[in-house]
């Protein structure tokens, strides 16, 4: 039937099974990249491991008592020695400033990320913020700790009359990019309940323990307990 044909008809077969078979493999070996980016998995920590809990106001307690701060709620949950440094009124860029002493002096295994909160309510430049949590993010990798993430709520018109909140999408964003375990709507959920609430930004003591256990439970997620 082919030797009446042109040749440019008789060899279009055979260019259309070739280009099959370079798509092919090309998808196979995309396929096999994206296996290659899956995150890998936390290291386990020892009980008595030093962790550094890095934020502002509701990582310091504000609304409770000390004991009552996530920080310590946490320790008593995990048996890690864990370190409170949230400083009330903190932005990204003040705790980036504070990182390599904190870094320094407490050599934590583990850092807990949970900063940005002031930046929102002060209408400070997101950009900066992003940059601002990602490099506390690499100093604290390249201090020898791993990091948890915690997402931070972004204030809306729509949260103050619905009185919904939900996480700034920065920290989705750089947990996927840094590979990092992100603790998920954890103050946002807190913050939304009135019943949680010292104060319109402040847990109380019963939203502090919520939110340690959340915590803790995405370390267990994350293989870090």
């Amino acid at each position: 039937m082919s030797e009446g044909l042109p040749q440019a008809h008789r060899e279009a077969p055979r260019q259309t099974l070739t280009r099959r078979r370079f798509l092919g493999a090309a998808a196979a070996s995309v396929a096999l990249a994206a296996c290659g980016r899956r995150r890998p998995k936390a290291q386990p920590l020892a009980p008595g491991a030093t962790v550094l809990a890095l934020g502002d106001s509701i990582t310091y307690g504000t609304g409770a008592a000390t004991p009552a701060s996530y920080p310590a709620v946490l320790a008593s949950l995990t048996g890690w020695n864990v370190v409170n440094a949230g400083v009330p009124g903190d932005t990204s860029a003040q705790a980036l400033a504070r990182t390599p002493q904190l870094l320094d002096e407490h050599a934590p295994a583990l850092v807990i990320v949970s900063i940005g909160g002031n930046d929102f309510l002060r209408r400070l430049s997101e950009a900066d913020t992003r940059a601002n949590v990602r490099r506390i993010c690499e100093l604290a990798r390249a201090a020898g700790a791993q990091v948890l993430l915690v997402a931070v709520p972004r204030p809306t018109a729509a949260a103050a009359v619905t009185g919904s909140l939900s996480d700034h999408p920065l920290y989705e964003a750089l947990s996927a990019e840094l590979e990092l375990p992100l603790h998920r709507e954890g103050w946002a959920s807190v913050l939304a309940d009135e019943a949680l609430r010292s104060d319109r930004i402040h847990a109380n003591a019963e939203g502090y323990r919520r939110f340690a256990e959340g915590v803790a439970a995405t370390a267990r997620e994350a293989g870090l307990l």
